[in-house]
């Protein structure tokens, strides 16, 4: 008998719904929030109403493109947390309404878990090749940046995370302050492919240990921008395309830095990268970079699956579900848990 699993995600500001049937992928589909835009950043109101509002239709949406009937459900995962609670609320309770509507299982996903495990979803036409247990992981994203090492689906350890600021935030709120708009992370990988990444400099930190720290880059960045506007109004204008290249090098290279000490101390060269961060050009040209100069094998998720999204919560749902590893009706969504 076939396993199918929906997956529900709502941590933040995307409502995503997906299907998996043993193991493959049938069918993803997101609803995004431009709303937040004008605001320069999500609104945590703005984005638990939009989730209700959105949640039917996209879960209406994923299991008719999967050709499936919700009585054929065997189980629902969903993201509990970490993320915002409003918008995890709406997610979890349509969970768990849905699973006792049909007396099936639920099952609940680590938001930071799927991302890691978006490399696992198998896709009906396409080729599967995924990473091999133990495996190191860098997860950046707008709200964390981590390395991990992967040693089985529902084993993950912890080696290095920021202190502060994480990559995508650091990112975004650089982007802002250009005048740039949000979310920062597509403006700047698209400017930093026109630009020329040695014409600034700027501070990198010197943290002990695997951590990584992007709040005095960031406050560096702000603190030189500021000096260079003073004397020219229109200095972004003129450079956004040095600047945005200059900090995108700066970024990379800090987070290649921990992640090359960790890979040579642990022996491990299974390399995988996960999280919204993971669609820049730059960091994925670095990636295949030290492939080659170190022999690493890497792993790079399509741009689908980088961003938060429904497969990667469904297909950690299948694995628990097959190892029973089922969710009791009272368990509440959490916003500030990461993976330990």
């Amino acid at each position: 008998m076939s396993t199918i699993i929906l997956g529900i995600e709502s941590s933040c500001d995307d409502t995503s719904a997906a299907v998996i049937k043993d193991g493959v992928l049938l069918s993803s589909v997101i609803a995004s929030q431009a709303v937040h835009e004008a605001y320069g950043g999500v609104v945590p109101e703005l984005a638990s109403r939009a989730h209700q509002q959105n949640i039917v239709p996209v879960v209406h949406e994923a299991l008719k493109r999967a050709g499936v009937a919700k009585e054929d459900l065997s189980a629902i995962a969903f993201t509990r947390g970490p993320g915002l609670m409003g918008s995890l609320l709406v997610g979890v309770s349509f969970a768990k309404g849905l699973a006792r509507s049909l007396d099936i299982p639920m099952v609940e996903v680590n938001h930071l878990q799927g991302h890691v495990l978006a490399h696992f979803i198998q896709e009906p036409d396409g080729e599967n090749v995924q990473p091999k247990y133990p495996f190191i992981c860098l997860l950046v994203s707008g709200g964390n940046s981590q390395i991990i090492r992967v040693n089985a689906y529902n084993d993950m350890e912890v080696l290095g995370q920021t202190i502060d600021d994480a990559a995508g935030e650091a990112i975004d709120k650089c982007s802002k302050v250009m005048g740039l708009g949000y979310p920062g992370g597509p403006i700047i990988d698209k400017l930093a492919r026109q630009g020329n990444p040695e014409t600034f400099k700027f501070s990198k930190p010197h943290i002990p240990g695997y951590d990584y720290s992007f709040s005095g880059l960031k406050t560096s960045f702000l603190y030189s921008l500021r000096d260079w506007m003073k004397e020219d109004p229109d200095f972004v204008e003129h450079h956004k395309t040095d600047l945005a290249a200059s900090l995108e090098k700066t970024i990379v290279d800090i987070l290649m830095d921990k992640l090359r000490k960790v890979v040579k101390d642990t022996g491990i060269k299974e390399v995988a990268v996960a999280g919204g961060v993971s669609a820049n050009n730059g960091l994925r040209n670095a990636f295949r970079e030290h492939a080659k100069k170190y022999g690493w094998r890497i792993f790079i998720p399509k741009f689908g699956y980088t961003t938060d999204n429904a497969a990667m919560i469904a297909i950690t749902g299948y694995y628990k579900f097959l190892d029973k590893d089922f969710c009791t009706i009272d368990k509440p969504a959490y916003s500030r848990v990461t993976i330990k």
